[in-house]
């Protein structure tokens, strides 16, 4: 999330995407209602069933997510980002019912690409839409290491990146709402790094990076997956949803920073404990790779 701390706008939604006064507003037009139809979430998930049938992901805990009410999910970003989300919030539509609401980056909040993000739920990342949506009861799904937490260097393999990110715990706070710890692998397994964005030899990426207004920090890394092919190897994805964090015993504190660090901690302890669970999960599966799957499936 950024860190605009502004609260949400007093309107309300007419049916149509319009706002009245009197309820929350999201920014750019986001609709408070994304009601995809069921052609499109099937087109949805065939346009990612390829990635799906690559990696044949499993998934844990999904029922430790509310069935209603609002919730943040508090999920690690994996190496570039955005890969294993595709097959996540689907899952949770199915087993949970619920349409979570992504809180996207502002680098992809472009014309022609923020109206998909809009009609799958997803709205700019913003603490005031993060609040709009709490308010409203909404399941919401946040990152808190952000592109630098994807976008890895050598040596980060499923680091979480939260030094000072503390927003996602003042949200919690502020709408006294619980937090549900979502630890996510695979991706990670499926690429090596040649060269992290900060190698020499990447400097010419860097220099792209600046003239389009990019974070230089965010400069993305050299990967292979399959021999020197940009083509992952085919790794098994792992989610895992771990039991949700009450924050009422930081609702009336009244240093919010010092509560909200603390918070921040004892999610952190909650979803390492989640990666850690997965981490055991891959080493003891024999379908972890393609090739074990394939064998587990032959009638032998």
């Amino acid at each position: 999330m950024s860190n605009d701390q502004r609260g949400p706008a007093s309107v309300k939604e007419d049916g149509t995407g319009r706002a009245e006064q009197g309820g929350p507003i999201l920014s750019d037009g986001a609709p408070l209602n994304p009601a995809p139809s069921e052609w499109e979430i099937r087109g949805f998930e065939a346009f990612f069933a390829p990635l799906r049938a690559w990696t044949s992901p499993r998934f844990f805990g999904l029922d430790n997510i509310p069935a209603e009410g609002p919730v943040l999910i508090v999920a690690n970003h994996n190496l570039l980002g955005g890969i294993d989300a595709p097959l996540l919030m689907p899952a949770i539509l199915r087993e949970r019912g619920r349409l979570v609401r992504g809180l996207a980056e502002h680098v992809l909040m472009q014309p022609g690409v923020r109206e998909i993000l809009h009609r799958f739920g997803a709205v700019r990342g913003t603490r005031s839409n993060c609040l709009a949506l709490l308010e409203r009861g909404e399941a919401v799904v946040v990152f808190p290491g952000g592109g630098r937490e994807a976008i890895r260097r050598k040596g980060e393999k499923y680091v979480l990146k939260w030094e000072g990110r503390t927003g996602f715990a003042r949200m919690a706070i502020q709408a006294g709402v619980p937090i549900v710890p979502l630890a996510m692998i695979g991706i990670d397994d499926a690429y090596d790094i040649v060269f992290d964005g900060q190698h020499p030899a990447m400097r010419p990426l860097r220099w792209t990076c600046e003239l389009l207004g990019i974070n230089p920090e965010l400069n993305p890394p050299l990967v292979k997956g399959i021999g020197p092919t940009p083509i992952p190897r085919p790794e098994r994805f792992y989610f895992s949803a771990g039991a949700p964090i009450d924050p009422t015993p930081w609702l009336e504190a009244e240093d919010l920073d010092g509560a909200a660090a603390d918070l921040r901690d004892v999610v952190r302890k909650g979803l390492e404990e989640e990666l850690q669970f997965l981490f055991a999960e891959r080493e003891r599966d024999a379908g972890r790779s393609l090739f074990g799957r394939l064998r587990g499936a032959l009638p032998w």
